[in-house]
């Protein structure tokens, strides 16, 4: 664990809190949904609202940070996302939902940006890395633990509500009082789609279906279980180690990925992905157990499935061009992630929940299949030439800065550590 200063420490818990509460929200909506008598298209549609909320902010927040300052900007965020979740359990509503969850995605990506800006100020050009790495399994580790609270009461109550604005208004805390630092910039600039399409097909579509395939597992999978005739504690254990395992899944992939041709591994591992889907759907009667397992597996592959369409990118990309290309990805994977839970719903409605794991599958297949043809236009780089595999973050452009394979302009002298 490398040596923090306190003003990046004070950023991490913010970060954590948000994370934490963003998890329970996420579960808790569905679930409670689920209980209302709405449909899988009606949680599709306020699955959708976070997302297309949180493309939104991706696009004018940086604007709106820089005109009133990084904690201002973060506490007002941090004070509508709080207020909204308590929205949620005033009004249960469709229409009312989806655009509290349209502002909800919205704060979201600002609050993020606000974070993500602050630690790419906070830090060295040499300690990026180490950082992003950090900042990454902290998102991962608050998701996880933030299905635990769903534990504490029934989600037809007012509590759990509660529970996720009093952690929002938390996060305010530590980012607040710490010490200012210098922020990096909020908005990076982007190469249009076109041009990124043309560098790398691949790349583009593969951010594209991460986003789809990570906002139907973690927006839908409460309604297939619920479906299933799990309880709420099943549900709640069944998503943390669904992405506490996708975070130890992705390490064996993205290694692999560095030693190997990069579209090999993304062809293979989607395939594989296909194939646990289809395996799900058909196989009747899995227990508990074996489900999560498969799921685990499944998981792995979709949040490894960004982080690698990025690398396969970065191989074709010159080094001063990451930042501005990598935002472009991002913006690829969010357009993703607000369409996906929405066609997977549809489907569910048609065909029953494991449509679910069907529409998934067929993606995976889909994309893989994309790969192997992709293979077969340019021959590939060379293990000298690639870029190493690194664990990414799905949020906002602020954090492509952290990503330690880009060559920012401007910067001095490397310095040792996080030391000061």
């Amino acid at each position: 664990m490398p040596a923090f200063s306190p003003s990046i420490l004070a950023l991490l818990v913010s970060v954590a809190l948000v994370w934490t509460a963003n998890g329970l929200s996420f579960t808790l909506l569905a679930i409670r949904l689920n209980a209302e008598g709405f449909s899988t298209s009606d949680v599709g549609l306020v699955t959708t609202g976070y997302f297309v909320g949180q493309l939104l902010g991706a696009m004018v927040c940086g604007r709106m940070i820089e005109g009133v300052g990084h904690v201002r900007a973060f506490a007002a965020f941090a004070s509508i996302i709080s207020a909204s979740v308590i929205g949620y359990a005033l009004h249960v509503d469709l229409y009312v939902w989806t655009a509290i969850r349209i502002l909800h995605g919205f704060c979201i990506a600002g609050s993020v940006m606000v974070a993500e800006s602050w630690l790419n100020g906070a830090t060295s050009n040499q300690g990026r890395g180490r950082l992003l790495a950090v900042y990454t399994i902290i998102q991962y580790l608050a998701m996880s633990a933030g299905q635990q609270f769903l534990n504490l009461q029934e989600p037809t109550s007012f509590v759990l509500f509660t529970v996720a604005s009093i952690l929002f208004s938390l996060a305010l805390v530590p980012l607040v009082l710490s010490r200012s630092v210098t922020a990096g910039e909020v908005a990076p600039s982007r190469l249009g789609i076109l041009k990124l399409i043309e560098i790398s097909p691949l790349g583009v579509i593969g951010c594209f279906a991460g986003g789809a395939l990570v906002a139907i597992l973690m927006g839908l999978m409460p309604v297939y279980l619920s479906d299933l005739t799990y309880g709420v504690s099943d549900i709640a254990l069944f998503m943390s180690v669904t992405i506490l395992g996708g975070l130890v899944v992705q390490y064996p992939i993205g290694r692999a990925s560095d030693l190997f041709d990069r579209r090999t591994v993304i062809a293979l591992t989607l395939f594989a992905g296909g194939g646990v889907c289809f395996a799900i759907a058909l196989v009747p009667d899995l227990g508990f157990w074996a489900l999560a397992g498969m799921t685990i597996l499944y998981g792995g592959i979709v949040y490894a499935l960004y982080p690698l369409a990025v690398s396969h990118a970065n191989d074709y990309l010159d080094p001063a061009d990451l930042v501005a290309a990598s935002a472009g990805l991002i913006m690829a994977m969010a357009v993703g992630a607000a369409i996906g839970p929405l066609a997977t719903a549809v489907v569910m409605e048609e065909i029953g929940p494991d449509g679910l794991y069907i529409f998934s599958g067929a993606i995976c297949i889909s994309l893989g299949g994309f790969a192997v043809y992709r293979m077969t236009r340019r021959p590939a780089v060379s293990n000298e030439e690639q870029g190493p595999y690194v664990l990414l973050s799905r949020t906002t452009a602020a954090s492509v800065e952290l990503d330690p394979r880009a060559d920012l302009e401007g910067e001095g002298p490397l310095e040792a550590d996080y030391q000061n």
